[in-house]
């Protein structure tokens, strides 16, 4: 049996913030194998719009390709009304096709990685950016009491302390980094070091 051709995820070229946190969520999904049945096979378009903000996209499914584009100017098959800042939760009913808008937002949740394995992929990505500590020390709060990983080697070190759920959701960029200590993340380091990591946290979320 010949193999399927893997989904590709297509954005903007010049992407809004909404576009690349769908396409960088999605792109998560495909790469788990994540709600292959609306990826791999589906058809239609879906509008994602903010429950809050005038943002939205459209996605748009049609042979092994998921394309998505800024804003909503045509009717959509189906209309997911979500919060942004809770990884796609949705706020109201989605409208139109049911079974398309259940796939597509199971497809924007996929599942996490452990933390541990979120917080090597966060240092791989971002240790370049201008001011980043020399080490990132994560300490996730488990049953069994604190399990710390350190990155980097040098003076500065920059500590993150949440739930292992909490840390791989920043690590991920499923979660934003300021609103994740609004709901209990501990962070310790410098002001400078927390302007230089939230424009870490921006970079993984954004995937730019």
């Amino acid at each position: 049996m010949a193999q399927r051709a893997p989904v590709r995820i297509e954005i903007d070229d010049d992407a809004t913030p909404v576009v690349r946190l769908l396409g960088r969520t999605l792109s998560d999904a495909v790469r788990t194998s994540h709600a292959p049945e609306v990826l791999g096979r589906g058809t239609g378009t879906v509008a994602v719009r903010s429950h809050n903000t005038p943002q939205a996209a459209t996605v748009t499914l049609h042979g092994g390709a998921v394309t998505v584009t800024g804003g909503v100017f045509a009717s959509a098959d189906a209309t997911l009304v979500v919060d942004l800042e809770s990884r796609f939760a949705p706020t109201q009913d989605p409208e139109g096709d049911a079974a398309l808008a259940g796939g597509m937002l199971r497809a924007l949740r996929p599942p996490l990685p452990p933390w541990r394995e979120a917080a090597e992929h966060f240092w791989d990505v971002t240790r370049g950016i201008r001011g980043i500590p020399d080490v990132l020390a994560a300490v996730a709060s488990e049953p069994e009491g604190p399990q710390e990983a350190r990155f980097g080697a040098g003076p500065s070190t920059y500590r993150m302390v949440g739930t292992p759920e909490a840390l791989a959701g920043v690590f991920t960029g499923a979660d934003y980094l300021l609103t994740s200590l609004e709901s209990g993340l501990r962070v310790q380091g410098t002001l400078s070091q927390l302007s230089v990591m939230t424009a870490a946290s921006w970079k993984v979320r954004f995937d730019v």
